[in-house]
């Protein structure tokens, strides 16, 4: 009668006799050289875990249990020349006007917001004052078939101590509110510039400067205005200002 060999996987030979040993893993009889010691990472090492098995039960070392070796920082920079964030990141701005709202995010900026250039002259996000640098001859002066740099007769143009100029004329003036003018050879040179007007009647008109104007009458024999196109920022219906 046939009966289950007791060598397992192990090899007999009466000529050649090799020792058996049982897996440690999977309880199979083997030859005792055919069984291998299972190493794992210990640190940055592989350690001998003391299991003894045979090939289908012997693992890979696990890379994840080996210890991460930073390697040493480099050689720092002799007399570096960093940028200067904190200069960098420091506001020196402020608003100079009223308050007002940014056109773009509908945000109000408070007075306490300080707005200046790289040169230290003080911005405003504003649409008031007068307009720095601003050449007459530069006016657009026909975009298809409308006419600019034409020229404006006021019968009047005075104050009354607030930044709003009021120009009246002797017959309508045919200017609708937000559209814009240039104006020089005023008595008072903060009432000059390019503005955008605010329409009150057929015959007049207002405009508004950065500062107060002292109540007076403005026009002079030198007056010269005229009806102009100088273009607005992104979201601006009227002329952003800057005060001098």
């Amino acid at each position: 009668m046939a009966y289950a060999s007791r060598s397992g996987r192990a090899r007999t030979s009466p000529s050649a006799p090799l020792a058996h040993a049982i897996c440690d893993r999977c309880g199979f009889r083997y030859n005792h050289k055919d069984l291998s010691w299972n190493f794992d990472y210990r640190g940055p090492v592989l350690q001998n875990t003391r299991v003894l098995v045979c090939r289908e039960c012997l693992d890979t070392p696990q890379t994840q249990l080996k210890t991460i070796i930073i390697p040493a920082d480099p050689i720092p920079v002799i007399q570096p020349r960093v940028e200067s964030f904190e200069t960098d990141e420091t506001n020196y701005h402020v608003v100079a006007g009223p308050p007002t709202i940014d056109p773009v995010t509908g945000i109000p900026i408070p007075n306490s917001t300080i707005l200046t250039d790289q040169n230290g002259n003080l911005m405003a996000e504003q649409p008031i004052g007068q307009p720095v640098g601003l050449d007459q001859g530069a006016v657009m002066p026909l975009q298809g078939s409308e006419h600019y740099r034409v020229t404006l007769y006021p019968l009047s143009v005075s104050s009354i101590g607030t930044p709003v100029v009021t120009v009246t004329f002797s017959s309508p003036h045919g200017l609708a509110t937000n559209d814009q003018i240039v104006v020089q050879g005023l008595a008072n040179k903060h009432a000059c510039g390019a503005f955008s007007i605010t329409v009150t009647t057929a015959t007049a008109f207002t405009y508004q400067t950065n500062a107060a104007i002292s109540a007076a009458s403005l026009l002079t024999a030198s007056t010269l205005m005229v009806t102009a196109n100088i273009g607005l920022p992104l979201g601006f219906t009227q002329i952003p200002q800057t005060g001098v």
